[in-house]
């Protein structure tokens, strides 16, 4: 069994500033709210006994995972592929205002491309092979605490949209 988390608030004060520019803004941390949100997760009994927690690279969710370590006694591994949505899937970086485009028609469209035309976005169906693809790593393990993203989220439940510190359990392979 996988318990998804979405990472804690996040503290985005310092977007557009020194290293937060750009892709910089990945390195966020949670805000004092995030951080109160995530050690009240870690009271939550569905996750006493798990054997690892995953985690995605960015700060906000392994601040979230390193939290969960601590209050949990669990240790952590980092999967690069757990990482956000892509408002650009080859990689590059989009200016905020052309990020922003890509977001709000990601939503529109609910995670589809509109058309069967091809767009530069991460679509629901890539995000959702992409995060599958890391938790069959793990499937031999009886229980599973992953510390990612919303959208992410959202993509694998096809559909639900988590608050943060929210725990939504999954499981996606058959016994």
């Amino acid at each position: 069994m996988f318990y998804l988390i979405r990472h804690g608030r996040t503290d985005y004060t310092q977007r557009n500033t020194k290293i937060y520019q750009g892709f910089g803004v990945q390195l966020s941390p949670l805000s004092a709210q995030g951080i109160a949100q995530i050690k009240e997760t870690a009271k939550d009994s569905r996750l006493q006994g798990a054997d690892l927690i995953i985690s995605s690279p960015y700060t906000r969710a392994l601040q979230t995972a390193a939290i969960l370590s601590k209050e949990l006694g669990v240790d952590i591994a980092v999967e690069t592929g757990l990482h956000e949505w892509l408002a650009n899937k080859n990689y590059h970086y989009d200016d905020d205002e052309t990020a922003h485009r890509s977001y709000w028609e990601y939503v529109e469209n609910q995670g589809q491309y509109p058309d069967e035309a091809q767009r530069v976005w991460e679509s629901a169906s890539m995000l959702r092979a992409r995060a599958l693809e890391v938790l069959a790593k793990y499937r031999g393990y009886q229980k599973v605490i992953v510390a990612c993203h919303g959208m992410l989220i959202q993509a694998v439940t096809q559909g639900h949209l988590p608050d943060n510190g929210e725990i939504v359990p999954f499981e996606p392979f058959e016994s």
